[in-house]
């Protein structure tokens, strides 16, 4: 019978309705192909402190079988700035341990704490320049009326 269904590709329906179930039903997944282009299952591993939930799922592509689901408080402004460094050696195989189970991760008092990479918003980081410019616009000179 097994390979009956697996001929039938009934195996391929299951692990779908897998997903679909994993996702929050159907208009979850809905929801999570508008955010993310993709729908996957795995078993979570951990989430951080700004919300962000961690997945893994060995079936797939080593590469491919780590992924992030970013807060829901980023709605569709979210990007790979906002994943702490902590996690980011997880999510590229720098540790095979999330660091909530790493016992030997250092947390010194000259480590800065996580904050988003601001570029292309208003909190962008702007230099403000003292110095004369070397090159002017060019404004031309205003008709003289006769």
């Amino acid at each position: 019978m097994s390979n009956i269904a697996k001929f039938l590709a009934l195996d391929k329906v299951a692990t779908f309705f897998n997903i679909i179930k994993q996702n929050g039903g159907i208009r979850g997944s809905l929801f999570k192909l508008y955010r993310q282009d993709e729908l996957k299952d795995g078993a979570l591993v951990g989430e951080d402190k700004f919300g962000n939930k961690y997945f893994e799922n060995p079936r797939y592509f080593y590469g491919r079988n780590r992924w992030v689901e970013y807060s829901d408080k980023f709605h569709m402004n979210y990007d790979g700035s906002q994943v702490p460094a902590e996690w980011y050696g997880w999510l590229h195989y720098k540790t095979d341990l999330p660091p909530h189970l790493d016992p030997n991760r250092p947390k010194y008092k000259w480590m800065n704490d996580w904050n988003e990479n601001l570029s292309g918003t208003t909190g962008q980081y702007t230099p403000y320049s003292t110095t004369r410019l070397k090159v002017e616009a060019w404004e031309p000179k205003p008709k003289s009326t006769v």
